[in-house]
């Protein structure tokens, strides 16, 4: 479904609604004083994380995905709260999770098994066939986080195609001449090999988005489950992913850099299909580090196969999830990515 004229109003009563509805006691403006020695960012599809409860479900995929019983719910949701909980990043992007519920009780989770302080934002996001959205959880940081529509003349030109689902994250460390911002675009592109020219739409306009504040020279990351069929060493302009990362643009300096690609070969999987899905996608500014003052800079790249497949990866898993063994069972079809960043 497209939304033509849809805008966001941005007015003190919708910043009060994000503030009452987040579900957190202080979303915005809890960056702490201090400049961290570094972050960790990163991106996983939780796959399906929709609880027991399929009244607030309308689409019969969405409840035949949902969790058959508190018990399986439970599962669910412990087990993606142990493997946060051994990344334990400082900002984590979702991706097909069901609603404000269940990204609240994945935060409850972490502190009561593992005493670990998380908060979230989440927005409703339009994928009424799948009912999925997106959404962060964060240790600190956050100042500000909406979401985006095109505008008529974006979508008179064709050349756009809407991001049902995606978040927008401002976060902040420091004060002064010295603070520290970064923005995360939080997305999760449509599926299929066959709807490409889907994607290259919506990467073209996750990058208009973001183009001025990467043309900036701003610290900028765009983060999520791209569902490309393309290699993070292609560089090709004209495919989704190179689309995403402003190639096809005559310009160098609105470009992304691919994380992905500073992960060995044969780390680069990021989906049992054996397909490169799941990207971080970064601007000059965190590549490069400014020698005359301290800046974000990016470390090192990491893929934890290792903490969601329980031997053999499970197979037929869309229609036969919670008829597997839970001691058997793998946590998620996605690998969770990882991107830590320093600051010097």
């Amino acid at each position: 479904m497209v939304f033509k004229n849809m805008k966001i109003i941005v007015s003190s009563l919708s910043i009060i609604a994000l503030m009452f509805f987040s579900g957190v006691s202080d979303p915005i403006g809890s960056a702490p004083d201090n400049i961290p020695e570094a972050i960790r960012i990163a991106s996983w599809n939780v796959e399906w994380f929709f609880d027991d409860f399929e009244a607030d479900n309308k689409g019969e995929i969405a409840k035949e995905q949902s969790a058959p019983s508190r018990e399986e719910w439970d599962w669910k949701r412990k087990a993606v709260a142990a493997v946060i909980a051994e990344l334990e990043p400082t900002i984590l992007a979702l991706q097909e999770v069901e609603n404000r519920d269940a990204v609240y009780s994945l935060v409850r989770e972490l502190k009561s098994s593992h005493n670990l302080e998380y908060k979230y934002c989440f927005i409703d996001g339009f994928d009424f066939g799948t009912e999925q959205n997106v959404a962060f959880i964060y240790k600190n940081g956050l100042v500000e986080y909406s979401r985006r529509e095109q505008t008529t003349e974006m979508f008179d030109s064709k050349k756009y195609y809407n991001l049902t689902k995606h978040l927008i994250g401002r976060f902040e460390w420091g004060s002064g001449d010295k603070k520290q911002i970064l923005t995360l675009l939080n997305l999760h592109l449509r599926a299929a090999p066959e709807q490409e020219e889907l994607r290259i739409r919506q990467g073209r306009l996750a990058h208009e988005w973001m183009k001025t504040a990467i043309e900036k020279g701003e610290n900028v990351i765009i983060l999520g489950d791209f569902n490309t069929e393309h290699l993070c060493e292609e560089n090709d302009p004209k495919s989704d992913l190179g689309v995403a990362r402003g190639l096809e643009t005559a310009e160098p300096n609105d470009d992304l850099a691919d994380l992905n690609v500073n992960l060995p070969n044969e780390n680069r999987v990021t989906h049992m299909l054996g397909k490169e899905f799941d990207h971080l996608l970064a601007s000059k500014a965190i590549i490069e580090d400014d020698p005359v003052k301290v800046d974000m800079v990016f470390s090192r790249m990491v893929v934890r196969k290792d903490l969601v497949i329980r031997g053999e990866p499970d197979k037929d898993r869309f229609n036969m999830f919670y008829s597997i063994p839970q001691a058997e069972r793998d946590i998620s079809d996605h690998y969770p990515v990882m991107a830590e960043v320093i600051f010097k």
